[in-house]
């Protein structure tokens, strides 16, 4: 591995160590994970949310989302309702207690915020954000259909993307049409 990945590596360990805070399943203030608070802000400001709506906020399977409303459900902070629009969704909403619980969370996670800003040096807080807010994005457009362990990577427009010629498919073809599939592949 070379020196820039190297450093590339000790980066992505250090986000995993101190984002692990943010992913765990432990209620870390007034009783909520990080989230569930992600899901009553969210509910917050749109004050009626689609539970569809959540899996792509959260980045989350559909039973993820559902674990994680449930106890927001069952505590009296949010409740769900049918949608006006298709009877099969649901939409959920914050009750009062669940306005309360956000407003106490978001004014924690502001001096939790503040706390961190005051640890960058000064003047410099808007490009750490910003090389932060590329960081983040090149690692979304690098992941984006990439996998490591299975078939191989091609570049394509800049982004890595997985060949779409399976070897499951390549299998149904005649030895003809897979020696020309490989040929172009190279």
């Amino acid at each position: 591995m070379n020196e820039q990945y190297a450093k590339l590596m000790e980066v992505f360990t250090g986000m995993a160590q101190v984002t692990r805070y943010c992913r765990q399943d432990v209620a870390f203030c007034e009783g909520v994970t990080f989230h569930q608070f992600m899901i009553l802000d969210a509910v917050a400001k749109r004050e009626v949310l689609p539970m569809n709506d959540l899996h792509g906020m959260l980045a989350v399977e559909k039973s993820t989302t559902t674990r994680l409303v449930n106890p927001l459900l069952q505590k009296g902070l949010l409740k769900r309702d049918k949608s006006p629009r298709d009877s099969r969704a649901v939409t959920l909403f914050l009750t009062p207690e669940g306005r309360k619980i956000q407003q106490r969370v978001a004014r924690c996670l502001a001096a939790f915020f503040q706390k961190i800003n005051g640890n960058i040096p000064a003047g410099r807080e808007d490009e750490v954000l910003e090389a932060i807010g590329i960081f983040i994005s090149a690692i979304k457009n690098a992941a984006a259909g990439f996998d490591c362990c299975g078939t191989e990577p091609t570049q394509t427009g800049g982004l890595l993307q997985k060949n779409a010629i399976t070897r499951s498919t390549q299998q149904n073809l005649s030895p003809a049409e897979n020696k020309g599939i490989r040929h172009r592949r190279k």
